[in-house]
C-alpha cells in the first residue's frame, strides 16, 4: 500500500530501526523533510508500506532517475526494510517484485539497489531475484552538506 503523509510518524519509526541496523547515521529533521518531500512528489519516488495481514512491518522506497547507460529513465531501490521477526518470509522478495512492477507500468529501463558488502544474506536474495554485481564500487560525495 502506497504511504502517505499521514505515515510519517510510522515511517520514522521503522526509519530509526532501519538506520541503527545498518549502522547508518540518522537525524529525524532530515528524515522527516526527506519524507515529505518525496510523499508529496510522485515524480521522485514513491514509499510502499509493507505488511503481514493488518500489521505494517517494513517499507521499500522506489526513487526514480535518468540514465543514458541504462538507456532512459531508471529507479533506485534506495531503502528496503523488514522488521526483524519478518524476515527470510519472501516479503522482501514480494517487495522487489511489486517494485519491478511499477517499473514496467512506468516505463523505466533499469532498477538499481545497493547492499552491504558483509550483508551476504540479502546479496543472495537480490542476485536469485535477477540483480547482477557490475564490479563496480558506488561513490559518494555529498553536495552542500555536512554529511
Amino acid at each position: 500500500m502506497l504511504a502517505k503523509s499521514t505515515d510519517i510518524d510510522l515511517l520514522i519509526e521503522m526509519m530509526q530501526e532501519f538506520y541503527v541496523h545498518e549502522r547508518l547515521k540518522f537525524d529525524e529533521q532530515v528524515a522527516r523533510k526527506s519524507l515529505d518531500e518525496i510523499l508529496n512528489n510522485d515524480t521522485l519516488g514513491i514509499i510502499h508500506l509493507i505488511y503481514c495481514g493488518e500489521d505494517v512491518v517494513g517499507y521499500v522506497v522506489l526513487t526514480f532517475g535518468y540514465s543514458l547507460e541504462f538507456h532512459g529513465r531508471d529507479a533506485f531501490v534506495d531503502e528496503l526494510y523488514l522488521q526483524e521477526k519478518y524476515r527470510r518470509q519472501g516479503l522482501g522478495k514480494q517487495s522487489l517484485q511489486l517494485c519491478e512492477r511499477i517499473c514496467e507500468q512506468k516505463g523505466i529501463k533499469a532498477l538499481h539497489l545497493e547492499v552491504e558488502k558483509t550483508n551476504t544474506i540479502a546479496q543472495s536474495v537480490y542476485r536469485k531475484a535477477g540483480y547482477k554485481d557490475h564490479d563496480r564500487y558506488l561513490l559518494t560525495k555529498w553536495i552542500n552538506c555536512n554529511q
